[in-house]
Order: C-alpha cells, then structure tokens, then sequence
C-alpha cells in the first residue's frame, strides 16, 4: 500500500501552569441537559496559547467563596475541555460546555444551579496539542462529553475541508447545532448503554470508508470507544498512531465522572 503524503504532525507544547479565580458570568441552555457556560474576571487575561487545537483544564467547585489557591485546590474538581476564550483585564472570559446527566456529581449540578457570580477556579492548561499543516481529511466520533473539542477542531478546519463528524446522542431533542464545512452525523443511542451507538457505527466503517490522504481522527467518548476506535484507525484505516488522537473521555459506573475529559 502506498502511504499518503505527509501533510500534517501533532505537535506536543508545555505550558507553564497557571491557577486563576473567576466567576460564572451566563448560563445557556443549548439543549434539555447540555449547557454552555461563560466564567470571567481579570485572572482570565492571557488564558490559553494562540496555537492550541486540543487542550485541557481542571475546574474547581467550591460550595462558598474561598480566597487562596491552597484552598481552592481542596476543592471537588474535575477536568474540561476550554471552548472558547478573549477579553481582556475584567473583561477576560472562558467558555464551558457541560453535558448534564442528572444528578451526577458536583460538575453537573454546579452547572445547572451555581447562581450567577459563583465562584471557580481554573488550573492549567498544563500544555497543549497543535496541529501543524493541514490534514487531507477529519473524521471525529464524539458523544456529548467532547463536543467542546469537536467544535474547536471544526474551527479549525478550512472552508474547502473534507471530512465527517459523527456526534452520540441520546435522541433528536438532544441534537445539537454544530458548525463545521464537513457533514456531521447524529447517533442516537436511546436506553442503551452510553457508547454502545458509536460504537456500532464505527464498527460499521470498514477500508473502503477511508477518508482520502493524511487524515486526522479524534475519536472520544465513554471510555469502552478506545478499543473500537483503534480497531478503525489503527488497523481498518492504517493511520500512524502518532497522528490520531483516540480517548475515553469518562468511566460509566465513576459517579460524577460524566465530564470528566481524561486527556
């Protein structure tokens, strides 16, 4: 088989960790149990490197004020994907999206209930991933959990990008608008198992379902999606390892791990 021209590597930044304080500034309701949330303050300014196409954070929950980093720290926290990010001075802000699952742990109730003007904090990112050049193709497979990071690769992409992104949900109520140049595709997964719809499409794609060229695959989800997802990349598709990134972003019997994104 001949290999495709390299077009693109992924390439691996530290950065030095940061703490900052901030405060919830909006809630929105993109879907019955998804939110977006909006956090700012002045710790916010400078948040995030220009190049990072894949990144993450741990977010802090604390119940009341508290005022040093020692103290935040001992807070219940668990790790995000950062959406978006700008502003400046007490302008500066950070979106979140948070995928509800009832009550699950302190993340999702926090983002359903924290009064606006709720404390949090944010630690990190500790580095970040960039892609450097241009894929031939993408093809992301997330469950609710990564659409954060979906939506930033999506970004990412150009106008004339080629590609497809297939997205779990639990039913079309729970779909949501995501903006990208290459078709997404919406699963849906019922009362079975979370996973188990992605799963079965993925299982579905064999060597002739290849995108063309260099391609680049993200693949994330409930944790049992890593076996299947290397299964297509690895072995179906024969991408280099190298240049796919293939998670589970969370544990099914971890109770409130629903957002926990385990980069």
């Amino acid at each position: 088989m001949t290999l495709p021209t390299p077009r693109f590597t992924l390439e691996r930044h530290p950065l030095d960790l940061r703490f900052r304080f901030a405060r919830l500034v909006e809630r929105v309701s993109l879907s019955p149990d998804y939110v977006r949330l909006r956090v700012g303050g002045g710790d916010l300014e400078g948040f995030g490197a220009a190049s990072a196409d894949d990144d993450h954070v741990r977010l802090f929950f604390p119940s009341e004020d508290v005022d040093t980093v020692d103290a935040m720290r001992a807070q219940p926290s668990r790790e995000f994907t950062p959406l978006a990010w700008g502003g400046s001075g007490e302008r500066a802000w950070l979106d979140l999206e948070f995928a509800l699952h009832g009550d699950d742990g302190v993340a999702g109730v926090w983002a359903a209930t924290a009064p606006i003007g709720a404390q949090i904090g944010v630690g990190g990112p500790r580095g970040t991933i960039a892609i450097d050049g241009e894929p031939d193709a993408w093809f992301l497979a997330a469950d609710e959990t990564a659409i954060a990071q979906v939506r930033r690769y999506c970004r990412r992409m150009s106008p004339s990008s080629t590609g497809r992104v297939l997205i779990e949900v639990a039913d079309a109520a729970r779909e949501l608008a995501i903006e990208s140049p290459v078709p997404v595709e919406f699963v849906h997964r019922g009362a079975d198992a979370p996973g188990s719809a992605l799963i079965r499409r993925l299982e579905a794609l064999d060597a002739v379902d290849r995108p063309g060229g260099d391609v680049f695959v993200f693949v994330a989800a409930e944790q049992s999606i890593v076996r299947t997802g290397r299964a297509l990349a690895l072995e179906r598709w024969g991408l280099d390892a190298e240049k796919v990134v293939i998670k589970g972003y969370w544990k099914s019997e971890e109770t409130g791990a629903s957002f926990h994104a385990a980069h």
